[in-house]
């Protein structure tokens, strides 16, 4: 883990992706944003993040298939992937951890 750790916000709302890098960058961490699962998806290839705070509802690719597409990639090395969204209904959680989520946050964090 390099320091600071590195985390990816991937979100389509700017503010959410404001507050979450305000929040963390005041708690020592290094941030790097993407605004869409498709340029999420990239981002986490290129820069290898410690941990990815992922939205699950976005324009182009939605977290769930981000989420599967990282996990499901074997030349990647391990990467947290935190599932942050409004979607709350049990069902929701149960998807999110079955693609491969580490862990499930609901809006607002």
């Amino acid at each position: 883990m390099r320091q600071p750790p590195l985390i990816l916000i991937v979100d389509d709302n700017e503010a959410n992706v404001d507050i979450l890098d305000t929040r963390l960058k005041a708690q020592g961490y290094a941030t790097i944003a993407a605004r869409d699962g498709e340029e999420g998806l990239q981002r986490a290839r290129a820069e290898l993040p410690d941990l990815i705070l992922l939205d699950v509802m976005m324009p182009k690719i939605d977290g769930l298939e981000v989420c599967r597409r990282l996990k499901g990639d074997a030349s990647l090395p391990y990467m947290p992937i935190i599932l942050v969204t409004a979607k709350a209904d049990t069902k929701d959680i149960v998807a999110g951890l079955d693609v491969g989520g580490d862990e499930y946050l609901t809006k607002p964090v």
